[in-house]
């Protein structure tokens, strides 16, 4: 199909994309400065937020194969950022937490994030802010109503959303 009167400059999805991709990006660069790669910003803020949860259940969140995560928890275990505990439930499992020595590193993660929103909202007033922020969160909701997302099941599904505020 050849449709030439069509703008992706102005579909809904693409827009999306492409802005998350950039303020990722834009993330990824202001964040070099920690030693952190994003797929480690990500395990830390997923578990500030779920504390305990065990290796698959925080590979489900992230949308990641529990080896990846296996992998990623090994050096950050490594680092001194992550702790494994056996899962009192289950003894094959374990549950991973965030270390006294990561939370400065959390903390700093979200100095970022403010600080990249605010980039990104330049221009905006605090009331626009908000709104974009609540068409989002609506926009959210109808598409989880229509799929088994983790936001639907009471599980706070987006944590970096949130240290990108």
């Amino acid at each position: 199909m050849n449709d030439s009167s069509f703008d992706f400059n102005r579909s809904f999805g693409f827009v999306l994309h492409e802005t998350a991709r950039l303020l990722s990006k834009r993330y990824d660069q202001r964040s070099k400065s920690l030693g952190l790669t994003r797929a480690q910003c990500q395990v830390l803020a997923y578990l500030v937020y779920h504390e305990g949860i065990n290796q698959a259940g925080l590979a489900e969140l992230l949308e990641l194969e529990p080896i990846s995560l296996g992998r990623l928890v090994d050096r950050m275990a490594q680092a001194g950022w992550v702790e494994r505990r056996p899962d009192p439930r289950d003894r094959r499992a374990w549950q991973l937490f965030i270390t006294e020595k990561a939370k400065p590193l959390f903390a700093e993660m979200v100095t970022i994030g403010r600080e990249v929103r605010a980039e990104a909202l330049a221009g905006f007033t605090p009331e626009e802010g908000g709104r974009i922020m609540e068409l989002l969160l609506r926009a959210r909701h109808n598409l989880s109503a229509h799929t088994a997302e983790p936001s639907e099941s009471g599980i706070h599904p987006g944590p970096l959303a949130g240290a990108a505020e």
